[in-house]
């Protein structure tokens, strides 16, 4: 077979190719970037486009929105790809620019550090001159999760950036495209933090810093340099010292957002509904899914912790209680405060069980009545316990026309909100009384009760742990008449 006859191509022909082909190369880049910052600058009409984009694949099997894609052209989807302005959620970006500090409170997998390495990269092409400090708890923590991680710095690099980044190890250093730089430091160590001066700081989940107050202060007093220096905070809430020094500066200088797991659509499949079923309402859940700070007050009458320890996972049948009772607090008035609505119930071994908490507001007498008679009806009560102090003989009545046929006692406070709680919180503390479920608006308003001292939780009135109070100590504390046979002497 003979062979073939190789082609010599001239040098000068060579060249041209070369130098077409790598002109054509830069144009696709150009257009890749030019795409990309169009959306990122936020135009209206293709930010929308890309929005609605975004909206029907989210509704679309995997390989439908393959065919769908494949419609648009290659630099929209590019710019479709790299639009954080398209993709970001409520609470992933800021209210407002003029601020210091910005505070992204958030549960676990909201997308805290996905908005933290948009922020920082786009501070970085903004400012190519940006000294970035980057604090996460460890030095480890900060390169596998904030620049290496799947929602880190280089990961969220659009396109053309990538190659032009250099992340150094051993220096602890990121190097942008742009040229600026950012700084690794770790909140266990907040000496290192004194003497650098930086534009901008990015802080990861500060609440689980070793050293995080020292760290903090040591990072502000070096954020210094540039015209208009700020940092970001992207943190799981917790009690910390420095996490409420953050939390007590003033606005315009602070801008906190938040979000919960279950807001993130692009979490596992199913993840924040097990996460919720697990711990939903309890305080871990309110913490690591909600993103609430849950704080105990000093001197609580009713420590979370304790609240925690009282609660029961399964729930309690009404075959197994031997008494219901309902406590009811009324408001002063349909516009005031809450009505509140706890049923408890005591089992044949003295346990008392708060059962549900159908309390609510806004109601008018004959709705809130209506909502007395019918948890009344669900759990089979056999009392109705009701302060009289608002509205005296109105309670008894408004209870009769909404058809309630149970006795009503009307119980009349003489002593304080805080004393009259005393002796269920007792209840709590030894066992005698416990949790069938979560009830977190409830749990707050039990929180707010100070010993020594006056109602400091959520809202104006705790009418919620007013109504479990009275409802608690008719089961357990008030003291019952004992049948006694008298022998007569003839």
């Amino acid at each position: 077979m003979r062979r073939a006859k190789r082609m010599r191509v001239p040098e000068a022909r060579q060249k041209r190719w070369l130098r077409r082909h790598r002109d054509r190369s830069r144009l696709r880049r150009v257009r890749r970037l030019a795409g990309t910052y169009e959306v990122k600058s936020l135009d209206g009409d293709l930010v929308a486009r890309a929005r609605a984009l975004k909206r029907r694949l989210l509704t679309q099997a995997p390989e439908e929105r393959l065919r769908v894609l494949r419609t648009e052209s290659e630099t929209f989807v590019h710019a479709f790809d790299d639009g954080w302005a398209v993709w970001a959620q409520e609470g992933q970006v800021p209210q407002h620019g003029d601020w210091t500090v910005w505070l992204l409170m958030a549960g676990r997998g909201f997308g805290k550090t996905r908005a933290g390495a948009e922020w920082v990269s786009a501070k970085a092409r903004a400012v190519p001159e940006a000294k970035i400090a980057l604090v996460a708890a460890t030095p480890e923590e900060a390169r596998r999760v904030m620049v290496e991680g799947r929602s880190g710095l280089l990961a969220c690099a659009l396109s053309g950036e990538r190659r032009a980044m250099r992340w150094e190890p051993g220096n602890r250093r990121l190097v942008f495209a742009s040229g600026a730089e950012a700084f690794v430091y770790s909140g266990a160590d907040g000496e290192s933090l004194r003497g650098p001066e930086h534009h901008f700081a990015w802080c990861d989940e500060l609440a689980k810093w070793r050293r995080a107050r020292a760290t903090w202060d040591n990072l502000l007093l070096g954020l210094r340099a540039g015209d208009g220096p700020q940092a970001v905070v992207t943190t799981t809430p917790k009690a910390v010292p420095a996490l409420k020094a953050i939390l007590g500066m003033e606005a315009p200088e602070l801008v906190v957002t938040g979000g919960r797991t279950r807001d993130n659509p692009f979490n596992a499949p199913g993840f924040a509904q097990a996460m919720e079923r697990l711990h939903g309402g309890k305080r871990l859940g309110r913490q690591e899914l909600d993103g609430e700070l849950v704080e105990d007050l000093d001197g609580a009458l009713f420590p979370r912790a304790m609240l925690e320890r009282a609660r029961h996972a399964e729930p309690v049948a009404r075959e197994s209680l031997w008494r219901v009772v309902i406590g009811v607090d009324p408001p002063a008035s349909a516009g005031g405060d809450e009505c509140g609505i706890v049923v408890c119930g005591r089992t044949g071994d003295d346990i008392a069980y708060v059962l549900e908490d159908a309390s609510a507001g806004g109601l008018s007498p004959e709705q809130w009545a209506r909502r007395v008679a019918a948890a009344a009806e669900r759990w089979r009560a056999d009392r109705i316990i009701a302060e009289g102090n608002q509205g005296g003989q109105m309670v008894e009545t408004v209870l009769r026309g909404a058809g309630l046929r149970l006795p009503v006692r009307r119980v009349h406070a003489t002593v304080g909100k805080v004393r009259r709680a005393e002796p269920v919180a007792a209840l709590f503390e030894s066992g005698e009384a416990k949790l069938a479920g979560a009830f977190p608006t409830l749990e707050d308003q039990l929180a707010g009760l100070v010993l020594g001292g006056d109602y400091q939780g959520p809202g104006r009135s705790p009418d919620r742990a007013d109504a479990l109070v009275w409802a608690l100590t008719e089961l357990m504390l008030r003291k019952r008449a004992v049948p006694r046979i008298i022998g007569l002497s003839v």
